[in-house]
């Protein structure tokens, strides 16, 4: 357990000076987080997850197993990592022409609330959008829309996801959830949230 009480650290765990973590966050066995990344407040790192230089990760995160967070790639608020999902920051990488400086790494964004499942791969260079569900073992190549469900091999729209999780139900014109009665409307290819 680290020294500082307002975040925990296993021992089996390194933190590299500087970094800047925030209180009530949990890292976990066998981490790595490197000098100059930025976690938020209350957030679960599991088993074997390393977080590169310069990353910035919200409040609230949780990053499951065997995932690397690499440099370009940013997690907003409440982003849920499933376990051994990848991320790349290199469009074209090649063992003999070393790519590692910053001007080389595409930058990523996953915004806040989206969740990605076991094993997909979100290729560098996109956004994945808010309250986004990215399907267990898919290939995101492109952009995501705000609460899109992303499947397949490369990953395409299969429907939406209320901001709940809960795919939600058409009614008509509009888009209903039936866990928390929250409403949508579809705008050529994204959604819009209605009050209520």
């Amino acid at each position: 357990m680290s020294d500082n009480v307002e975040y925990f650290v296993h021992p089996s765990s390194y933190v590299d000076a500087p970094a800047t973590i925030g209180a009530g966050t949990q890292i976990w066995h066998f981490c790595h987080i490197s000098a100059g990344a930025t976690l938020g407040e209350r957030c679960k790192l599991g088993q074997n997850v390393f977080v590169a230089a310069g990353v910035r990760i919200g409040n609230n995160v949780k990053i499951q197993n065997n995932v690397s967070i690499y440099a370009g790639v940013s997690l907003e608020d409440d982003v849920f990592c499933g376990p051994s999902m990848v991320f790349t920051n290199v469009k074209t990488p090649r063992s003999a022409f070393v790519r590692n400086t910053s001007d080389d790494y595409l930058t990523t964004v996953v915004r806040r609330g989206a969740s990605i499942g076991a094993n997909a791969t979100i290729v560098c260079g996109i956004t994945v959008g808010a309250h986004a569900l990215i399907g267990a073992g898919a290939v995101v190549t492109k952009d995501v829309p705000d609460y899109a469900v992303m499947v397949g091999n490369p990953a395409r729209r299969r429907g939406w996801a209320c901001q709940c999780g809960v795919g939600l139900k058409q009614e008509a014109e509009n888009f209903r959830c039936p866990a928390c009665d929250r409403h949508y409307r579809q705008s050529s290819d994204h959604l819009l949230v209605l009050e209520k």
